[in-house]
């Protein structure tokens, strides 16, 4: 069985696992995994344990009939986006979001949040970033619009790359009145490296990363970098629907 999808997902949870956000102590074991781009039950059973994230992969090969929480599939439909989500019934992700955070959430937040379903939210994780009212790892505090912008998925062009880190330019996420929106891409250093260990060995000046809470995770090829940009923009007018009074059309 190919395990390619757990060094993805790893990628991912790498960073919010080292700074503490979410899953177990285990980020040295996770660096080692990628840095060797070496994958096995081991680092199956480190990411299982992220509370955030393993539940999506979960429902996601369910609503697909892939047996595996891990496939390559899932892992990227989650992350970055793909047909899988296209594929999800949208009564099925009520259920599952309701079931998971009926009682951690107020109610009146709960319903703002289940409200984008019917309208058709997909499990992807910049969905779960920008209409989720509070952190959901190991802290469950406030969002504001900056933990918001670090944590959702983005991407950025590599302008240099210089030992521990990238020189990239970004779209932050902004306020546009009383909306959400990507602003004009800006300067931005994010790391690559750890502990002498690289995560990302091969960007170049002109590449297209991903970005995840201050780290480069991937190298985005063309057809990942319009899948994220098309989940982000459609999960960002969705949650601006209700101010600018339109529902985002499906893809």
């Amino acid at each position: 069985m190919s395990r390619a999808g757990a060094l993805l997902a790893a990628r991912f949870s790498f960073m919010p696992n080292r700074l503490g956000y979410c899953g177990p102590e285990e980020n040295r074991a996770m660096l080692d995994y990628l840095a060797e781009q070496h994958s096995d039950r081991g680092l199956e059973q480190i990411l299982s344990r992220f509370a955030g994230a393993f539940p999506y992969y979960a429902f996601i090969a369910a609503a697909n009939g892939i047996p595996d929480p891990f496939d390559e599939r899932v892992i990227e439909a989650y992350w970055i986006g793909n047909t899988l989500l296209e594929r999800v019934r949208l009564a099925d992700f009520h259920g599952h979001l309701a079931e998971r955070f009926e009682h951690r959430f107020p109610a009146r937040l709960l319903r703002t949040m289940l409200a984008q379903v019917p309208a058709g939210a997909r499990p992807h994780h910049n969905f779960h970033v920008l209409s989720m009212p509070v952190r959901t790892g190991h802290q469950e505090t406030p969002h504001t619009i900056e933990t918001m912008d670090e944590c959702r998925v983005s991407w950025a062009r590599v302008v240099t790359a210089d030992g521990d880190s990238l020189l990239v330019e970004r779209r932050p996420l902004v306020r546009a009145g009383d909306d959400l929106a990507l602003g004009v891409p800006a300067p931005r250093r994010v790391f690559r490296r750890f502990d002498g260990k690289t995560l990302l060995a091969d960007a170049a000046p002109g590449d297209v990363v991903a970005v995840h809470w201050g780290c480069a995770c991937l190298r985005l090829d063309e057809r990942r970098l319009r899948a994220l940009a098309h989940y982000t923009e459609y999960h960002l007018a969705l949650v601006n629907r209700d101010r600018r009074g339109a529902v985002p059309r499906g893809r």
